[in-house]
């Protein structure tokens, strides 16, 4: 089936972002004395909604309005790290200029939040914005289920094997093929070995090596 859409997560897909995620993860555990360490939590909740992260290192009993105020603490103490340090991913924004230009729709389809979403959109400053949107605070399970990815194809009206998806982590290379999705593995944070799968079609350090390599050329020959 051709290709008519990519999915892209957001954090370390689009944007450099995960060592900013570990630095305000760090910071949030010794302001709450959560044991974890940080490896660890990065291990557990990449991936996963905010509600879903504070349940894994504080509790499932914690309730909700609880855990969005604890998580809208973590993600302001990111926002404020990455502000400073804002890069995208190399080459993303030219990827996504090539992609329009072949007429392929594109979504984001992240576990973050909608302020999360709207930082990263107000940096990147990509033009047109996205043709479809799913996020983690909507109240979809987050990932390794495949639903943010299910919910980003049916916003696009595309079937899933109409669609592949950009991931740079093993919990979302999982959705991903939990979907029925092809993947582009995108190894800023982890190794090709971590995100790999039978449904994964590249695996690259970045969008350069990912053009450099014809991808859009080559794409369902």
């Amino acid at each position: 089936m051709a290709t008519r859409a990519f999915i892209f997560d957001m954090d370390g897909t689009m944007v450099e972002s995960m060592p900013a995620h570990a630095r305000s993860w760090d910071e949030f555990r010794k302001r709450h004395g959560v044991a974890m360490d940080v490896d660890e939590i990065m291990r557990r909740t990449t991936g996963r909604t905010g509600v879903e992260c504070i349940r894994i290192l504080m509790g499932d009993d914690v309730p909700q309005d609880r855990a969005l105020e604890l998580i809208g603490e973590k993600e302001a103490i990111y926002r404020e790290i990455f502000g400073k340090e804002f890069r995208e991913v190399a080459g993303f924004h030219d990827f996504v200029v090539r992609s329009r230009e072949s007429a392929l729709k594109i979504a984001i389809a992240t576990a973050g939040d909608r302020l999360n979403l709207a930082f990263v959109l107000d940096h990147l400053k990509l033009g047109l914005p996205p043709d479809a949107v799913v996020r983690g605070d909507e109240g979809l399970p987050g990932k390794p289920q495949p639903d943010i990815f299910l919910g980003a194809a049916k916003r696009l009206d595309a079937q899933p094997a109409e669609c592949i998806v950009f991931e740079d982590a093993p919990f979302g290379i999982e959705a991903a093929g939990r979907a029925g999705m092809r993947a582009v593995a995108i190894c800023s944070t982890h190794s090709a070995e971590e995100l790999s799968g039978p449904h994964v079609i590249a695996q690259v350090r970045d969008y350069k090596e990912l053009m450099k390599a014809n991808f859009l050329e080559r794409l369902d020959a």
